[in-house]
């Protein structure tokens, strides 16, 4: 019953599509500083805070702005919390790493949220190269976006498979059995939208965001070597194999999800090398 309890809340903070909410206020994501305007007056006129516009175009102290001065203003959203929402979901939800949501509001990412809460949600249409706080290449879902190129995040035999919802025993990826410590790898390039203890059910969990709402979900990890907002490159190292969580052994729990939606991982992951062992438990 615990575990069926578990999976149910799970099932609700990740079945809502990662779409906004709200419609993107009509304020200007690029502006040209006029002689005489300062960054406080830029911020307090666009109400997106100091911060947000620091980051997103790199600037450095003290802040000096000059005429002519392209500068990128990251747009926001809002966000009300409901009873039993987390970071985790918020940050699912948007699309948006938690603790830049935090930055925005001005509090600590480990602070506990309030229902009825209202939180800014940042984003930025478009940020320098390696600018830090730039959001997912897409702010609009496409239910018909193909799917990234995935590799395997680690080799090794399927201990059970995926199972749609609908079915008793539903599974919404698939566990891969491998060896305590070994290297779990990032199955496509993005972004890191989470990379902490997750619910009790997964334990050590990193998600990356791939783009047009495409992530990747890394569960039961023994440890995790990434950090939220981090860009990670396809095969780059995410995580090390355990068993955290309510985990049957040491492996990992591999989920992909398009639009929140969880799909059969091995109908878009490449075919197994023709050595790797075919044993799994089904569910």
């Amino acid at each position: 019953m615990r575990r069926w309890l578990v999976l149910s809340g799970l099932a609700v903070l990740l079945a809502a599509p990662l779409a906004a909410k709200d419609a993107e206020p009509k304020i200007e994501v690029e502006h040209l500083v006029k002689a005489g305007e300062t960054l406080g007056g830029i911020a307090a006129r666009t109400e997106v805070p100091r911060i947000l516009i620091i980051e997103a175009n790199g600037l450095k102290a003290p802040f000096t702005l000059r005429s002519g001065q392209s500068l990128i203003i990251p747009r926001r959203r809002s966000h009300v919390v409901k009873p039993g929402e987390t970071g985790f979901g918020i940050a699912l939800e948007y699309g948006v790493p938690w603790g830049v949501i935090a930055v925005a509001n001005g509090f600590d990412s480990k602070a506990p949220l309030r229902t009825g809460q209202k939180l800014a949600i940042p984003t930025v249409s478009k940020a320098p190269a390696g600018g830090p706080l730039a959001a997912p290449a897409s702010e609009s879902p496409d239910p018909f976006s193909a799917p990234p190129q995935l590799s395997w995040p680690v080799q090794g035999p399927i201990r059970r498979s995926f199972a749609p919802r609908g079915k008793r025993n539903y599974h919404d990826g698939i566990d891969i059995t491998a060896e305590e410590g070994t290297a779990v790898r990032a199955s496509a390039a993005g972004r890191v939208i989470y990379a902490e203890a997750g619910p009790s059910e997964y334990g050590n969990t990193v998600i990356i965001h791939h783009g047009e709402r495409w992530t990747t979900t890394y569960a039961q990890l023994s440890r995790i070597t990434v950090k939220h907002g981090e860009r990670v490159k396809v095969g780059e190292r995410i995580g090390l194999i355990g068993h955290s969580g309510i985990a049957r052994g040491d492996g990992l729990h591999f989920e992909v999800r398009h639009n929140r939606e969880a799909l059969d991982p091995e109908k878009i992951l490449p075919p197994r090398l023709d050595d790797q062992p075919k044993s799994r438990i089904t569910p």
